[in-house]
This record gives structure tokens, sequence and C-alpha cells, in this order.
């Protein structure tokens, strides 16, 4: 069953996907949503949008699905035009609301601005720093953020983790302040860069494996190993793939899993050898069920970046957190040489 909202209708501003309302011109809008509109119907709008659900926008913004839907009717309401077509289980704008959606972005991006400028002026910070990363940056990016927080208390800190490709979507559409990756592809041309800590790919395997304490050992040798890997999009799963391919060799994947954990989990299990970022084995050390392995070829040596599109201007908040991670590179790379260290000491016997 779907539902179509306009003016004097009962349903929040849903419409199905088979409806096709009127346009309306963007210059009709401004002045009647002025008199009508409210900031926290246009928030609640955003959120929906944003997730494509009610009930995670709910969550969201500590409102009840009722709330939601009431002050989505309002905004409809003011608009006198359906703005959101349910597709399937997905909360989806019409026309119309992709107009709003992008207004939207644009006036609570300027309003998040202004909020952290007067806090600014009161002598600190306060306001949302929302930041996206690969999910090999769940093992470098807390920890930053953890000292972060204890300097700047009063700042929300959201972190969204997903796979690489997941994470290039939501910098092309500005989703968030700042994005954490690790390659930098090429055809990132309009993309401002600031590479901040070293990401050093290595070769892991069980701790009982026959190769562990082998010195040198050839890619040649390791591609008759299994193989566990991330999905494809994963940056990890490409830097691999491209270093086998410059020996004319492609790696024996024995299993994709979805997460680093669970490649780590799998490793100790016995189903096969990884490539993955050192930072990973942080909590474990490099002494523990895991074992790396001395691999021509590796470490691949790589370094963690922060993007945003050039165009952006970024607020007070996240200029700070750009400036402080950049000044937290030398704590992150001394974790990550004494890392690398425990293990040539391993290598050697001492």
């Amino acid at each position: 069953m779907t539902h179509k909202a306009s003016a004097g209708s009962s349903s929040p501003g849903v419409t199905s996907a088979s409806d096709s309302p009127e346009i309306m011109l963007k210059s009709e809008l401004p002045g009647h949503l002025i008199r009508h509109a409210t900031l926290r119907q246009l928030q609640v709008f955003e959120a929906v949008i944003r997730l494509g659900s009610f009930t995670q926008a709910a969550e969201e913004l500590y409102l009840t699905q009722p709330t939601v839907s009431i002050q989505l009717k309002k905004l409809a309401d003011s608009v006198g035009l359906p703005l959101i077509e349910q597709v399937g289980r997905k909360a989806q704008p019409t026309e119309v609301g992709r107009e709003l959606y992008q207004s939207c972005r644009e006036i609570l991006g300027s309003l998040s601005d202004l909020e952290a400028k007067l806090a600014d002026r009161r002598g600190m910070k306060r306001g949302r720093l929302k930041l996206a990363a690969i999910t090999t940056a769940q093992y470098v990016a807390p920890s930053i953020l953890g000292e972060f927080a204890r300097r700047y208390p009063a700042i929300d800190l959201s972190l969204e983790l997903s796979n690489f490709d997941n994470v290039l979507g939501r910098l092309a559409s500005s989703e968030d302040d700042l994005y954490i990756i690790g390659h930098v592809p090429d055809r990132l041309d309009d993309v401002a860069i600031y590479p901040f800590a070293p990401n050093p790919l290595v070769v892991m395997a069980p701790r009982n494996h026959p190769l562990v304490g082998k010195r040198h050992i050839s890619i040649n040798r390791l591609a008759k190993e299994y193989f566990l890997m991330r999905e494809p999009g994963s940056g990890t799963r490409e830097a691999t793939l491209r270093v086998f391919a410059t020996h004319q060799l492609r790696p024996r994947i024995r299993m994709e899993l979805g997460s680093n954990e669970a490649i780590k989990q799998a490793v100790i299990s016995g189903l096969g050898i990884a490539v993955m970022s050192l930072h990973s084995l942080s909590a474990e050390g490099t002494q523990g069920p895991i074992a790396l392995l001395d691999v021509v070829d590796f470490p691949i040596s790589r370094q963690w970046h922060i993007v945003h599109p050039k165009r952006k201007v970024l607020s007070l908040i996240a200029q700070t957190f750009l400036d402080f991670a950049i000044q937290d590179e030398a704590r992150v790379r001394a974790h990550v040489d004494e890392m690398l260290a425990t293990f040539e000491r391993g290598l050697a016997g001492d």
C-alpha cells in the first residue's frame, strides 16, 4: 500500500515511486518556507533522506517515529508537494525533495559552522565532527579521536566505517567533514589530500604456519598458499592484487570475508594467510596467535590520508581535527616502528 502526501494529506510527506508530482520551481519555495517551515523540520527531513530510513533518523535525532512522521507531514504541507517516496523499504526524495535536501545540507552545514565560530569566540570548542573512514582505519582512528576528545571534550564525534568504494561515494557527495583513506586513486583530482601517518601492509599467517620464521619468502612461493581477502572494493585487496600482478601472478583466494576481524579469526583458525594493515595487530602485537611473514616486496609502504573535496570550506572543528591528526603522526609512527622492530627481533632470534 502506498501513501501520497500533499497539503491537507494525513501521511508524512510520503508518496509512492509511481506517482509523478507537479514540479515546483526553486523561486516558488523560499518565501513560503521561511514563513512556515522550521529548522527542526528541515533537520528531520535531511536525516531521513541521508539515512534512507524513518527509524534510523528517529534514533539519530533521539525522537520517536511518530514525531518524525509529524514533522515531515508539516514540512510537506508547507511545501504543498510530496517530498519523499517509499521505494521498497527505503525512503527516497521526490524531485522536489532532492532540491530541498541539497538546500537543507547547505543550511544545516552553515548553522553548524556558525555554532562552532560562536563557540570559538567564547574560548571553547564545541559542536560535531563527522568522519568517514575505510574499515582498516578502525585500528588507528579511535586512538587519534581519543586524544582529540580529551583535548576537546565538548565536541561530539561521529565515525562511519565502510569499504573503500563506499567511502569514496560519501566523499563525492560530501556527506561528512573529513575522510580517512589509505591509497589515493589518481582519479581523485578535485580532492585536498593530507598524508598523516604510516600504514604498512604486511602478510599474516597463523603462528604454527610452516612459513613462519622463514627469511625472504618469494611471491612465487606465497602464491601457492590460500589467501583470505576482503570483498571487491577493498583498498587492501587492490594493493595485494597489484603486487601479485607485477609478478604475473594471482593469489589463490580461498574465502572473502566482510571485516578485518573476521579475517584475523580465519587466519588464526588456519583457513589461510592474509595481507592486512599492521595496525590491525595493535591490540595483540606481532607475538600473538597471528605471525608476520618475511616476504619479498613486503611490507607494502602506504600512508594514511585525510581528504576532503577541494571546494569544501572546512568548519573550525574539522580544521582543528585535521591539524591535530597531522601533528599526531609522530606518535603513530613510533608505534608502527616498534611493532616492526619486535617482528625483526623475533626473526633474528633475539
